[in-house]
Parts: C-alpha cells; structure tokens; sequence
C-alpha cells in the first residue's frame, strides 16, 4: 500500500482562498523544502482550484476560491524531515513576507522534540512546519 491508500484520520483539506493563484505560489514556495508540488489544476464554478501534494505525491492540499463571506480560521501544520527544514521554510516565509507567529524553536509544552515555526498565509491562516525529533541536547 502506499501512503495516499492508507485509510486514516485525514484524506484532504481544502482552503478556500481570495486568491488561489497567490495561495498555491505561497505554499508551493514557502513549503518547497517540505516537498509540495502543485499536482493538478483546474477551473470550476466557483474560479480556480488547486491540488496541491507532498512527497508522497498525494492531492492532499486543496485550494480554491472564496464560496461565501465567512470566516473560517485554519490551523495547518506540514510535516518537516528535520530542523533544517523548519528552518528553512522560516527563511522563505521572510522572503516572502509572511507574518511569523512563532519563530522556529523547540516547543517542549507540546512534547519534547517538537520543533516548530508559526506563520500566517496570505488568507491570514496560522500555517506551521513541525519536525518530531529527538530533544535538544539529546544525545543521537
């Protein structure tokens, strides 16, 4: 079995974005070292929609356009292969000129080893990438 066809608790989330174009540059960018690729794109009633995947290749992350005036808050955390990677997803937030919520840093109050950095997407979702890893200080 591959990733995508193991059942589990999540199979997709979709956005639903003022600009769908700038959101998908914005996470095909600035979560590039995390591997997401754009998968497919297509128009549908409601404008252009999006699938965007990770390194499994997988159309896990959709974005599209607005459907009505509502809010809808988002807490979205992308899994990162190391530090590094978090690190370098913070760099590429700067550049783009993403607001950082929380710099990239060890969370030990979620649980120890959880290295994280917070961000908002150009629809103002708080968005992260988190590596699970060994503590700092820990040996290897």
């Amino acid at each position: 079995m591959t990733a995508a066809s193991v059942p589990g608790m999540i199979d997709h989330l979709g956005l639903q974005c003022r600009d769908p174009e700038r959101s998908a540059a914005f996470y095909t960018t600035v979560f590039a070292p995390l591997g997401v690729v754009e998968g497919v794109r297509f128009p549908s009633p409601d404008g252009l929609v999006v699938g965007l995947a990770g390194r499994d290749g997988a159309w896990q992350l959709w974005v599209s356009g607005l459907v009505d005036d509502g809010v809808r808050p988002v807490h979205l955390a992308l899994s990162a292969g190391s530090r590094e990677e978090v690190e370098a997803v913070q760099a590429l937030a700067r550049q783009e000129g993403a607001e950082i919520l929380h710099e990239a840093r060890e969370f030990p109050e979620y649980h120890p080893g959880y290295y994280g950095v917070f961000l908002r997407d150009p629809d103002g979702n708080n968005v992260e990438a988190v590596f699970h890893g060994a503590p700092e200080g820990a040996s290897a």
